[in-house]
């Protein structure tokens, strides 16, 4: 009976977990969702559903990035439906700004900080020069 209960509860835990995975089910947390990491990643695996997403390009070694974490953070936090995904282009073994990683090169990433937003149905509605425009203004209003 007891192995029959932890396999139902594992069971149940699996599912949860795939369901967390599946395109735009993904709910908004307390801190920005990290992904990439240099590798490619499908940014419409990670909107928010019903939210705008906000993922901003990312490396360590930018100073301008560092810069905006915290701001990033109050924007994600103080925003009810406005999500942030910080999407980091250095693989583990770079220790500079990682222009050649994969997910740099998917996405055409020349400069950071670097800002894609999509709409609450997940469809693209900025991106560059004009994303960074939003996500600034966006964060003017923040309280």
């Amino acid at each position: 009976m007891r192995i029959i209960k932890n396999l139902l509860l594992f069971l149940s835990t699996l599912a949860l977990a795939s369901s967390a995975l599946a395109v735009g089910t993904h709910l908004k947390g307390e801190k920005p969702l990290s992904i990439a990491q240099g590798a490619k990643v499908d940014l419409a695996e990670f909107t928010v559903t019903g939210s705008v997403t906000v993922f901003a390009f990312t490396s360590e070694y930018c100073a301008p990035c560092r810069e905006n974490d915290d701001l990033l953070y109050r924007l994600h936090r103080t925003h009810p439906k406005i999500a942030v995904v910080k999407v980091d282009i250095n693989r583990a073994e770079v220790h500079k700004i990682d222009w050649a990683s994969p997910v740099a090169e998917q996405y055409g990433i020349h400069t950071l900080p670097y800002f894609m937003v999509s709409g609450p149905d997940g469809k693209k509605i900025a991106e560059g020069d004009a994303a960074k425009a939003l996500v600034e203004r966006w964060i003017a209003e923040s309280p």
